[in-house]
């Protein structure tokens, strides 16, 4: 039996709170921002780390349709699909706009209500906190992570902090070169 993220904290009211929207826009805004640098030339847009693996491009949408599949339902809206945009950057900016669009009180709601999606070809209905917390961010950064994966074996010239936002890294630093003295 699985317990629920709720019964793993015992949090007073408004205490650590984020809402997804802020979490998914700036994740997605790194994104946006990796793909500037890394450009999406065909062959990185095709290019895997594992034949049985999605390609970059496919890592990049799959990510970005994880922030809506999140967004929407514990919203209580359809989830919305902008996988038709002329290009990833395109795809990125539809849904940061509908993102940021969703009123706040929205999300308002009880923890246990149930969200509902298909993982694979299982249909799963988790418990809004698990839903976000268990389900869906873990996918949507396992797919920015490999699309990350993805560009830095092509050759990116991208780093942790193009992923995270933070971490900065001086010109040619590697962990597997001891530093000079």
């Amino acid at each position: 039996m699985s317990l629920g993220v709720a019964q793993h904290f015992q949090l007073e009211e408004n205490l650590m709170q984020i809402s997804p929207v802020t979490v998914f826009s700036r994740s997605l805004a790194q994104l946006s921002a990796m793909l500037d640098k890394t450009g999406t030339a065909p062959q990185l847009l095709a290019a895997r780390l594992h034949p049985d693996m999605l390609p970059f491009a496919q890592q990049v949408r799959a990510a970005v349709s994880f922030s809506l599949r999140g967004c929407c339902p514990l919203a209580g809206l359809d989830v919305a699909d902008f996988s038709a945009a002329a290009s990833l950057q395109e795809q990125i900016a539809q849904t940061m706009r509908y993102l940021k669009d969703i009123p706040a009180e929205r999300f308002d709601g009880p923890p246990e209500r149930l969200c509902r999606d298909r993982a694979g070809f299982a249909d799963i209905a988790l418990p809004a906190d698990d839903y976000l917390n268990l389900y869906i961010l873990p996918n949507f950064y396992f797919h920015f992570g490999m699309a990350y994966a993805i560009a830095r074996s092509q050759g990116a010239a991208i780093g942790k902090g193009d992923f995270d936002g933070y971490h900065a890294y001086a010109p040619g630093f590697s962990f597997e070169t001891p530093a000079a003295s």
